[in-house]
């Protein structure tokens, strides 16, 4: 279990000020969730989930990662085994000159055996629809490829905990919908794996059980998505459009015809026993005007 509390990050400004990114945040992420995180521009989700694998640590507050303390030196190594992250450029995460190479890359730092990181490395390139490209350089791929390798490389580590910080922000709709498509297979298929992905696509995290929304440092929201992306008012007023469904059960809702619906709901009136002149008792039908 990932545990944060009271979390706070600051940040200095050019003014000798602080600036607080993260703000007093307390959650914690079980085994096995799949956990979405959605937020204006700058409200703080990069920050609090770099606090999970201690690239960031905390101004005040305690991050613990199955027990281990972020802020302390001896666990970082163990604790950045355990929670792996995929960012939002693929560009600023590849290092390598060959695809192949790439997803050895993160295994040599494990210091696995020979015979082991070969296996990874093979079980990943298949598993990914890579090992046709194992031997190009990765500038080459396209940007859901790359992507698939920034993923690849990662699940080949084995981590417990997987972050996704906005990993389709900057592909296209097919490469959302190719990232998306892993990010449920990689959940489904390890029920002890626990994922959070950030996106500014708030229809990309609807069917996932369990959504946070930050605002201005702070987890405003914790539940699940129907509950919270029925909150059209509230969501519009912090700067997040919820899926269009819910836009339009909002707009409906307040609309003239549905008031009158509502009204002659309260009244027991059907909308089968009413016309513009009236009721009709039930069985009957007006008949033509001689």
């Amino acid at each position: 279990m990932i545990q944060l509390r009271d979390v706070v990050v600051e940040y200095p400004r050019p003014d000798g000020s602080r600036i607080r990114a993260v703000d007093g945040v307390t959650l914690d992420i079980r085994e096995g969730e799949l956990v979405g995180l959605i937020g204006p521009n700058g409200c703080g989700k990069s920050t609090l989930v770099r606090c999970f694998n201690a690239l960031i640590r905390p101004t005040k507050g305690v991050v613990l990662v199955d027990g281990l303390d972020t802020r302390d030196p001896r666990c970082v190594l163990e604790i950045r085994r355990r929670v792996g992250m995929v960012f939002q450029n693929p560009d600023n995460q590849i290092v390598s000159t060959t695809v192949e190479r790439e997803v050895a890359f993160g295994l040599e730092n494990l210091g696995l055996a020979p015979r082991e990181m070969r296996s990874r490395v093979e079980e990943v390139l298949e598993r990914f629809r890579l090992r046709e490209y194992r031997h190009h350089p990765p500038h080459l791929l396209s940007g859901g490829e790359k992507q698939r390798l920034a993923i690849a490389s990662v699940v080949a580590m084995r981590p417990r905990y997987l972050i996704f910080d906005e990993p389709t922000s900057v592909l296209d709709p097919a490469g959302r919908a190719e990232v998306l498509a892993l990010v449920r297979e990689l959940a489904e298929e390890d029920p002890q794996r626990s994922i959070v992905f950030i996106t500014q696509f708030p229809e990309e995290v609807e069917s996932f059980p369990r959504l946070l929304v930050m605002r201005q440092g702070k987890v405003l929201l914790d539940g699940e998505p129907k509950g919270i992306f029925a909150q059209v008012d509230m969501l519009l007023r912090i700067g997040l459009e919820p899926p269009v469904e819910y836009l339009a059960e909002s707009l409906w809702a307040k609309s003239p015809l549905a008031e009158r619906e509502r009204s002659e709901a309260e009244k027991g009136l059907g909308n089968d026993d009413q016309t513009e002149f009236g009721s009709i008792p039930s069985g009957e039908r007006p008949k033509p005007i001689p």
